[in-house]
């Protein structure tokens, strides 16, 4: 009985994990589904945008919300999240091709500055909220206090057909 004991626990216990781990994603997973907000100081006089015209905000065709306010354009630094969407779905394109797009912009002088690469999403939070006329895409689950959440194509992050995800 009891080395029966000693091979069936082990089983179970394994049994039980595997069960445990295929009802709760891991964080990968679950990050995969979640929306990315567009978020601006809390004075730029915009509240909804289209997709399109968020594009052309990113690609610095609009470079001010209004005659006194310059666009300052946030983006995270390479391998987080938020980049990987905001390159997928507004700039349609891959890293190489958005640090190239960015280098002819400017030897064009098309544009003063490529956007600010923000490297934590702390430091992002505070540009944000400390540069009037600033622009940065954060997870939605993690929007604090303090910025102006953008409506895109007139949804918000968490509504059926928001789409930054």
């Amino acid at each position: 009985m009891n080395a029966t004991i000693k091979r069936v626990v082990p089983t179970l216990w394994i049994a039980f994990w595997i069960c445990s781990l295929l009802q709760h994603p891991s964080a990968a997973q679950t990050a995969r589904g979640t929306d990315i907000a567009v978020v601006v100081h809390p004075d730029t006089p915009v509240s909804d945008l289209s997709l399109s015209e968020v594009r052309k905000v990113l690609l610095g065709e609009r470079q001010y919300w209004n005659s006194k306010l310059p666009v300052v354009l946030l983006i995270r630094a390479p391998v987080a999240r938020e980049r990987d969407v905001v390159l997928r779905v507004i700039y349609q394109m891959s890293e190489a091709q958005f640090k190239q797009y960015w280098v002819a912009k400017i030897f064009r002088a098309e544009v003063a500055s490529p956007p600010k690469i923000v490297y934590s999403n702390d430091l992002q939070y505070d540009l944000v909220t400390a540069m009037p006329g600033a622009i940065a895409f954060v997870d939605s689950r993690n929007v604090r206090s303090g910025l102006k959440v953008l409506r895109v194509d007139g949804h918000l992050p968490g509504e059926r057909d928001y789409p930054l995800r």
